[in-house]
């Protein structure tokens, strides 16, 4: 796993005033862990989506923070819903003896290469990501698994397929091993589930627009709050005043 940096400074600007950093081309973010007191930092707009983009929330980054180096993990990335730049980050600083739990990505490995596909079957991905279980660093990039056994429309690839890297665990004790990660579709049998599905949002549609309901309306992504299991958060006050 090659490392990856970041060089942050201390920050001053907090709250309403932060806005003026993003108008300049910095990020203001926020160092927090359970044996320190959370500190208000900022760095560079591209330096910082460099990182977020190579990191992610699975991969610990080599923080720089005035001199001193802390390693940590992403725990939120705050981004502008339309503009799509990074507003806000918070770093979860780890130690790098100690087990902590976080969310990595299940990668298909061989797609287009299986006899399904050949035969002009489809697959299809179910679960993208997992909770594990690991220290910072053995922390894998992403969870492997193999498309390229997948033949029949009965076939499926469940988290009993994936082999964990060594220190590497599941995060949750009683994992169901036999979840379905991919399964294998007819494209016509698929199809006719799309068309069901599709003719059941329609339907519901409409009723809530005869009850005088909502009308969807575009939301931000979703963000992992800061902390995990058997980690300490900061307080929301002090998460509040550090943005």
């Amino acid at each position: 796993m090659n490392d990856i940096t970041l060089t942050l400074s201390e920050r001053q600007s907090t709250g309403k005033k932060a806005r003026l950093l993003r108008q300049e081309g910095v990020v203001p973010s926020v160092v927090y862990g359970a044996d320190m007191e959370a500190v208000s930092t900022q760095s560079g707009l591209v330096e910082t989506t460099k990182v977020a983009r190579a990191a992610g929330k699975h991969t610990p980054v080599h923080l720089n923070v005035g001199g001193k180096k802390t390693l940590a993990i992403i725990k939120n990335i705050d981004v502008h819903p339309l503009k799509q730049h990074i507003r806000h980050v918070a770093f979860h600083a780890v130690n790098r003896n100690e087990v902590i739990t976080t969310q990595v990505p299940i990668q298909l490995v061989g797609v287009g290469e299986s006899e399904a596909e050949k035969a002009g079957l489809i697959v299809l991905q179910a679960i993208e990501q997992i909770d594990i279980r690991a220290k910072p660093g053995d922390l894998p990039e992403s969870l492997d698994l193999s498309v390229e056994k997948l033949a029949t429309a009965e076939d499926k690839l469940t988290l009993a397929d994936i082999t964990l890297p060594k220190g590497v665990e599941f995060a949750d004790v009683e994992q169901d091993l036999e979840l379905v990660v991919a399964n294998v579709y007819e494209p016509s049998a698929l199809q006719a589930a799309n068309e069901a599905a599709g003719g059941d949002a329609e339907a519901d549609s409409e009723v809530g627009a005869d009850n005088g309901g909502d009308t969807p309306q575009a939301t931000q992504a979703e963000e992992s709050r800061p902390g995990g299991k058997g980690q300490e958060e900061p307080k929301q006050s002090n998460v509040d005043a550090n943005k």
